[in-house]
């Protein structure tokens, strides 16, 4: 946020008044801003989904990113998974100085395309100075039909486990960033690199999603911290097993050419997070008819394996042998 020192933006208001604004898109319950609470009316027949991310400087994003597509983007893909479409959201923004107003205009740029993205708008939040790196916290509100709500608590013995998208693109895009010299080891070109940082950078969890886990599914939840961590807490919550097959976990042309050279392992994969696709199960029974639905929607989905009584998480070999995995995701603490 280095620059000069008439360029900053000095004071709430005027962050406020020229940045912020534009983003309600004229919503009525957000008053212009100039009020302490926005207000909402949920449509007869619905309910309201509401959850929160923070995207913190050196822990979520690289000194001098400014990810603000990616921080409405990660809220959003945990209302997908619960089958609900974001509508509306409030920001804060904890800034360590004064912003210029290029980062203003690169912050309200992203949020922007995002907000044409996934259909929803901007409603309050709040501005605060911080001793601490720069945040974007994002409270996402979404909308679904009454009572229909799919949690991760509801798999059920003998329910087929699937995943949407692919897995470790995300994570892989990392590490590139972090060394563009594993780029050379895996023999990727520049469009294949470029891929893969997109998918860190900018996930777009897909909106359609969230109609087939409303449809089909009998649990669920975004899949964030790694495949193989999220599927352990989907089934904690449950209080059931998974067993589930390593080979089938879908990845990517590029992805799966690392795996054949060696320098990527699938095991480390379902570990690395940042996929932001949906996990989930559904009855048997729903399975062809899920399948024809992805498919008219364009989503890939995979079947993984099923829940299973007991307790924990099974990963089996291309033989069928259990696994022992060496880490299976990311831990705030």
């Amino acid at each position: 946020m280095n620059a000069n020192a008439d360029d900053r933006l000095e004071g709430e208001a005027a962050i406020i008044g020229e940045f912020l604004v534009p983003l309600t898109q004229g919503d009525e319950g957000a008053a212009g801003l100039t009020d302490d609470c926005a207000s909402l009316s949920p449509r007869p027949g619905t309910d309201l989904v509401v959850t929160t991310d923070s995207l913190i400087e050196g822990v979520h994003f690289f000194p001098g990113d400014v990810p603000a597509f990616k921080a409405l983007a990660v809220n959003v893909s945990d209302l997908i998974a619960k089958g609900a479409l974001p509508e509306r959201y409030l920001l804060t923004l904890a800034l360590p100085e004064p912003p210029t107003r290029a980062f203003m205009s690169r912050l309200v740029a992203g949020l922007a395309q995002a907000q044409r993205e996934f259909g929803c708008r901007l409603i309050g939040g709040d501005t605060d100075r911080t001793p601490g790196p720069l945040t974007l916290t994002i409270t996402a509100i979404g909308a679904l039909p009454s009572r229909t709500i799919v949690r991760r608590s509801t798999a059920r013995p003998g329910d087929i486990i699937a995943v949407t998208g692919m897995i470790g693109d995300a994570g892989l895009g990392l590490a590139l960033r972090q060394d563009r010299a594993c780029a050379l080891a895996a023999g990727l070109s520049e469009l294949q690199v470029g891929e893969l940082v997109a998918r860190f950078d900018r996930p777009v969890p897909r909106l359609a999603s969230a109609l087939l886990v409303r449809e089909f599914a009998s649990a669920a939840m975004d899949v964030s911290d790694g495949l193989a961590k999220d599927l352990t807490r989907l089934v904690a919550a449950s209080g059931v097993g998974a067993d589930v097959s390593l080979d089938a976990v879908p990845l990517s042309n590029t992805t799966r050419a690392m795996c054949e050279r060696g320098v990527a392992r699938r095991e480390d994969l379902i570990a690395l997070g940042e996929d932001y696709e949906v996990l989930f199960t559904l009855h048997s029974d729903e399975w062809v008819g899920l399948e024809a639905a992805a498919r008219e929607q364009k989503i890939p989905v995979t079947r993984l394996g099923q829940i299973t009584r007991g307790a924990g998480v099974t990963w089996r070999n291309a033989q069928g042998r259990p696994l022992q995995l060496s880490a299976i995701g990311w831990d705030h603490f």
